[in-house]
């Protein structure tokens, strides 16, 4: 009921309403009385179909409040009234804007009316509506976290909506209300991408921050190689990275086999994160900067190296742009420099410096140019350094003297002409020109002080004209710390700063009684009394510091008989050789905040900031962004006819696909059967449109039985499938004809010795452990040496890594002495070599044990038909694959022998293969099933090449090693 209509019926003075109500007393038990059933009447009123009762109960709540009356319990009827009419007004514009005011209250008591106008603004036939719902989403939210589930379900929906103007408001509920919901992700994440383009800015903005940390999270690190084998220098090497090279070396052997592997076999993207980068890389051309830096940092984040350089020119673009846009731009060039620097160089001279940029753009233009500087463009940087240096900005001239001091730190050929002109500006006019000089001055020189004795010669000389504290505290620091090059200067130095003690600046006066304790230590015969003199004067100081620091350098370097053990080493506590200092810059680790972000511009983390994830280390299941087709899209028998006659073409490619020697019997992917639906749905001829209604009425029956047969036939499919892949018995059958248990190797747990008579012995059955599939079983082997009987043998005090998981044997009561038993326990060892450890107790001690695996005891055989076995090993090439050259032992160069050694290696079961120059082999981890594939291609002369195919890259790294132990030796 609108508030105009309610003010003229009550202007015209309706006959059934009005005076009577107003003339009501408070206090005669009237409705306004406080004891009235809380308003029931009035909500009831409300709450009717009939206009005038809501009209009617409305100038009775404006009455009361007039009067003063509490009517808020009245609050969400009233709000109802008022805002469901616009709501569901013909006009998509006000339904709009009844919806924003409504999410606009922020009172708690409306949320349930909240709630239901946007799950209706959701299904809304407008997409204007609809985005105002998204955009409600987050202040119900906030308002709100309880309803956070029943949000998520209107997220979900809106998601799956196809319209641009809808995506991106989406997208930005999403984040605020159920970023770790990534699953909601998967199936629009191809949608999203092909919107992109077409979303409004700001949408786009949200949508490609979101993408990145998805991607971060389903995707493999497209520059893994290079992460595997660090630089160790070339153009491309930072400033930074020589503790890298250093470690480097500690490294190589833990990363010998996957680096190898790296440099084998190369990197294969993922269509969809190829899609990702293809469809935002337009939008480096937008003209909102803020889109930019968006696709920017999603290439730094997630583009091959190769690639990364396209978005330089689009950043340098944005330098022309306002000093607000610079300077978040120059920002995130300044990280990307020092890991990038390379995409940038050919742009140099975008970052020289104007007269008319401020200060903060000047500095970070500095920081970039010193990021850039190398042995080839250093002499034309400094060129341009020397003309910063006559600026009128104090601050930017002092940032350009450290930029001097850091390119002769990283550079060393232009050390000497860096530290020579910092010398010439010790006689600059300007007492901050020199001051800086004199402290950058200070840290090139501890790099190599007995090179440059004559500059700490000439600094001593300007300790009468500077007068700034810190250049003053620096040239005294660096006298005494190098007093034994400059011995004749030094005393002089001493005694002016002795007379002028009284009036020097707190970090001055330190200075000074440093320089002559170290004085004291290595010339007592000259600076005796003067060392004296300073540390009396000192001694009466106003400032606490300077008094405790007199006090404790007289008892280090004066000794006396209270003079504690210290005195001694004193010498080597002032004279230490000290690290020259590491000039860095600041922009060094900011690369851990998502570049483009708050937290990364303010080098800390803002609120609502979330982490970049690291990068999966094996690929997530494509398949999770498939989207599925409709079942209307195989309604009619039309469709059905045009499925029948593309169906046989369409699984032939997919054979061919898999290898020219697979079998027309060999069966498809179970995951690709609505894919052949949508395929053959979309593939029909023109010609089968035009056939009449008779014919497709006449084929009626065959197309029932052929329904029914290609339903019998796709249950055997997936009967087939899944028996491949779980392998519940066969696996069992054929591994007991490869590797009979006297083959097994036995391992010892428990020495005789050690355990007081008690032996323990334990080998991997290979046999399915019962009461747990995923567990490897475990036979132990116990013998009682001892001449006394061994009671109540059991395990206590399991210690298992993240996600193990042990099934104990029974308890043995009674072990008699000179006798054995045996016993099976069951372990899962998550399908890694982590060793179980626990105790195993007896009726007197307790025994720490541990049990690893070899890494081929935890796979179980897997039965596999030659072409079953090639389209498998097709699907985990790239990554997945791990290929080794290696000579065969002499007593195992045919096929019986190769087998053997193989199967007694690892749990894998042989593989029918039509040639006599391979040795197939398959099976799959115990805990996740996933495929394991071995070949063995012999050639001349006992050469051979060893090829594994697994997802699991560490269970791949670590089988290929032991199988060419057991092929070689």
């Amino acid at each position: 009921m609108s508030a105009s209509s309610a003010f003229n019926d009550e202007k015209g003075g309706s006959s059934s309403v009005g005076e009577p109500e107003y003339g009501h007393d408070p206090a005669s038990g009237g409705i306004f009385s406080s004891d009235y059933k809380r308003h029931d009447d009035l909500k009831e009123m409300l709450d009717s179909n009939k206009d005038a009762l809501k009209l009617e109960a409305m100038k009775r709540i404006v009455a009361m409040i007039a009067r003063g009356k509490n009517a808020s319990d009245l609050f969400p009827a009233v709000v109802k009234n008022v805002a469901c009419k616009n709501i569901e007004d013909p006009n998509q514009l006000i339904r709009a804007s009844a919806l924003r005011v409504l999410s606009s209250i922020r009172v708690t008591i409306i949320v349930p009316i909240m709630m239901l106008a946007i799950k209706e603004a959701a299904s809304d036939m407008s997409p204007y509506v609809r985005k105002t719902a998204a955009h409600a989403i987050p202040k119900l939210y906030s308002l709100d976290p309880e309803q956070k589930d029943q949000l998520i379900e209107v997220i979900e929906k809106l998601l799956a909506d196809k319209t641009t103007l809808v995506a991106g408001s989406v997208v930005m509920a999403f984040e605020e209300v159920c970023p770790e919901r990534i699953d909601l992700i998967h199936k629009n994440y191809r949608k999203l991408c092909n919107l992109l383009i077409d979303v409004e800015e700001w949408g786009q903005v949200v949508i490609i921050n979101m993408l990145t940390r998805y991607a971060r999270t389903q995707f493999l690190n497209p520059n893994i190689n290079e992460s595997l084998l660090e630089e160790g220098g070339g153009g491309d090497k930072t400033f930074y990275c020589s503790d890298e090279d250093e470690d480097e070396d500690e490294e190589k052997e833990k990363q010998a086999e996957v680096s190898a592997l790296a440099k084998r076999k190369p990197y294969v993207m993922d269509p969809d994160h190829r899609l990702l980068l293809r469809n935002t890389k337009p939008l480096l051309q937008s003209r909102n900067a803020a889109v930019v830096m968006a696709v920017a940092q999603l290439y730094f984040h997630l583009a091959p190296k190769a690639e990364v350089g396209v978005i330089a020119k689009a950043l340098v673009r944005l330098l022309r742009s306002h000093s607000e846009v610079q300077f978040v731009v120059l920002q995130n060039v300044a990280t990307m420099t020092i890991k990038r620097r390379g995409m940038f160089e050919p742009y140099l001279k975008s970052f020289y410096i104007r007269s008319t940029d401020p200060t903060q753009i000047k500095i970070l233009k500095l920081e970039v140019l010193t990021n850039l500087a190398n042995e080839t463009n250093i002499s034309t940087i400094l060129r341009e350094f020397q003309t910063y240096i006559k600026s009128m900005d104090k601050d930017f001239v002092a940032a350009t003297i450290q930029a001097i001091g850091r390119c002769a730190t990283n550079i060393g050929e232009v050390r000497d002409t860096c530290l020579n002109g910092l010398v010439q500006l010790l006689s600059n006019r300007d007492e901050l020109v020199v001051a800086e000089s004199v402290v950058v001055i200070k840290k090139l020189l501890q790099m190599q002080p007995e090179k440059h004795s004559d500059i700490i010669k000439h600094m001593a000389k300007l300790t009468d004209n500077i007068q700034v504290p810190m250049a003053r505290a620096s040239i005294l620091w660096l006298i005494g710390e190098y007093c034994e090059h400059v011995p004749k200067i030094a005393p002089d130095v001493l005694r002016k700063m002795a007379k002028s003690f009284t009036n020097e600046e707190d970090i001055v006066k330190l200075q000074i009684i440093n320089l002559a304790a170290k004085l004291y230590l290595t010339n007592s015969k000259q600076t005796k009394l003067l060392t004296q003199y300073v540390l009396n004067l000192a001694k009466y100081d106003q400032n606490y510091d300077i008094r405790d620091r007199a006090r404790f350098i007289r008892q280090l370097i004066v000794p006396t008989e209270k003079s504690g053990a210290l005195s001694k080493y004193a010498k080597k506590l002032f004279l230490a050789l000290k690290p020259a200092p590491v000039l860095e810059s600041p922009f060094k680790d900011r690369d851990h905040f998502q570049l483009g972000s708050l937290s990364h511009l303010l080098n800390a983390k803002a609120g609502g900031y979330q982490e970049l994830p690291d990068w999966p280390e094996s690929a997530p299941d494509p398949s999770v962004r498939n989207v599925e087709v409709p079942e209307w899209t195989k309604c009619s028998s039309r469709e059905k006819r045009k499925e029948k006659k593309v169906e046989k073409p369409f699984y032939s490619d997919s054979e061919g696909e898999s290898g020219p020697t697979e079998s027309a019997d060999s069966e498809p992917d179970t995951g690709s059967g609505s894919e052949s639906v949508s395929v053959s749905v979309e593939s029909g001829s023109p010609s089968d449109s035009e056939e009449s209604e008779e014919s497709s009425e006449s084929d009626e029956d065959e197309e029932e039985e052929e329904k029914e047969k290609k339903k019998k036939k796709k249950e055997i499919k997936q009967m087939q499938a899944s028996e491949r892949l779980v392998s519940r018995s066969k696996p069992d059958v054929s591994f007991q004809t490869i590797a009979p248990s006297s083959a097994l190797k036995n391992y010892e747990l428990l020495h005789r010795i050690t355990g007081e008579g008690l032996s323990v012995e334990y080998c991997f059955s290979r046999q399915a452990f019962s009461p747990d599939a995923n567990m490897v079983a475990v036979q132990m082997h116990f013998t009682n040496n001892a001449t006394s009987d061994t009671k109540n043998l059991h395990i206590e005090d399991v210690k298992l890594q993240s996600g193990m998981r042990v099934k104990e044997f029974a308890e043995i009561e009674l072990l008699p002495a000179g006798e054995a038993t045996t016993a099976v326990m069951g372990v899962d060892f998550c399908d890694s070599t982590q060793a179980a450890n626990f105790q195993l107790c007896t009726h007197t001690r307790k025994f720490f044990v541990s049990i690893q695996p070899p890494v081929g005891e935890l796979m179980r055989p897997v039965f596999l038909t030659e072409n079953e076995f090639k389209k498998e090993q097709s699907q985990l090439m790239g990554m997945n694959e791990i290929s080794e050259n290696l000579t065969l032992d002499a007593k195992c160069r045919n096929e019986h022998a190769i087998v053997q050694r193989v199967t007694t290696a690892a749990n894998l079961s042989r593989v029918p293969c039509g040639s006599d120059k391979e040795c197939r082999f398959a099976g799959k981890t115990v805990t996740s099933g996933s495929l394991v594939l071995a070949t063995v291609a012999t050639k001349d002369e006992g050469a051979a090449q060893l090829t594994v195919n697994c997802e699991k890259m560490v269970i791949g790294t670590m089988l290929v090693k032991d199988l060419l132990l057991a092929l070689t030796q």
